[in-house]
């Protein structure tokens, strides 16, 4: 990485990649990373509260007696879901789906191995480049979950790409549901709260439909929904 940094106000582009989802940037901002998708900023490193949020708190919706339960987590982002999954023992397996080369590249071998690093070497952990509305749909034979854990837009009423509202739609989340586990559970980051797709979860079978939040400096929290597949 280069020795160039950032101010506050100033970031700085590392990396610059075009794929076949569209263009993909990590900028560095004082101490700070970012990852910008189609002129989107998705998430930076500042701060992670939700994205652990979106961890434990589909952890804590399984059964009590839930032994290692496996979570997919769609999406690796800046890393901070993958490191609290593998922070935490009673996880089994752990699958991270990402369609970005670029972003594992980052993980793997760039600035973000900071976060990332020892959640990537830990034996539980498997990264499965995909695009995840595809993976969720297909099955791709890797069975079911015991959780599913997306983060790959900022919300269902703001995707990063259009494609990506397919996982939003009936169809989108019946496929979710039917990777599921019997008593599994969704979770879905959202930088605001989003009474329609509540009701869209409910209307698609999941119970124990609810919206956890977590407060922001400004504006609107960010949030996790959570829904359970009946057992």
């Amino acid at each position: 990485m280069s020795a160039l940094y950032a101010t506050d106000e100033t970031p700085v582009t590392l990396e610059r990649r075009n794929g076949p989802y569209g263009e993909v940037v990590l900028r560095q901002r004082g101490p700070h990373f970012e990852i910008i998708a189609n002129g989107c900023f998705l998430m930076d490193t500042s701060d992670g509260r939700s994205e652990r949020l979106l961890i434990d708190a589909a952890l804590a919706a399984l059964p009590a007696d839930r032994a290692r339960p496996s979570v997919l987590i769609g999406g690796l982002g800046v890393g901070f879901s993958l490191a609290r999954a593998a922070a935490e023992p009673r996880w089994g397996r752990i699958a991270v789906v990402e369609r970005e080369g670029a972003v594992i590249d980052w993980h793997r071998e760039g600035p973000l191995a900071a976060v990332s690093g020892p959640a990537l070497a830990d034996p539980r952990t498997e990264i499965v480049q995909a695009d995840l509305v595809a993976h969720v749909r297909e099955g791709a034979g890797d069975g079911t979950y015991d959780a599913l854990c997306l983060d790959i837009d900022n919300g269902p009423d703001w995707t990063v790409t259009e494609d990506n509202g397919g996982l939003y739609s009936p169809a989108g989340l019946a496929a979710c549901r039917d990777r599921l586990t019997p008593g599994g559970v969704l979770a879905v980051w959202s930088a605001q709260p989003s009474p329609a797709f509540e009701d869209a979860l409910r209307n698609a079978g999941f119970s124990e439909v609810r919206t956890e939040e977590i407060p922001v400096v400004r504006g609107v929290p960010d949030v996790v929904h959570l829904a359970g597949k009946r057992a």
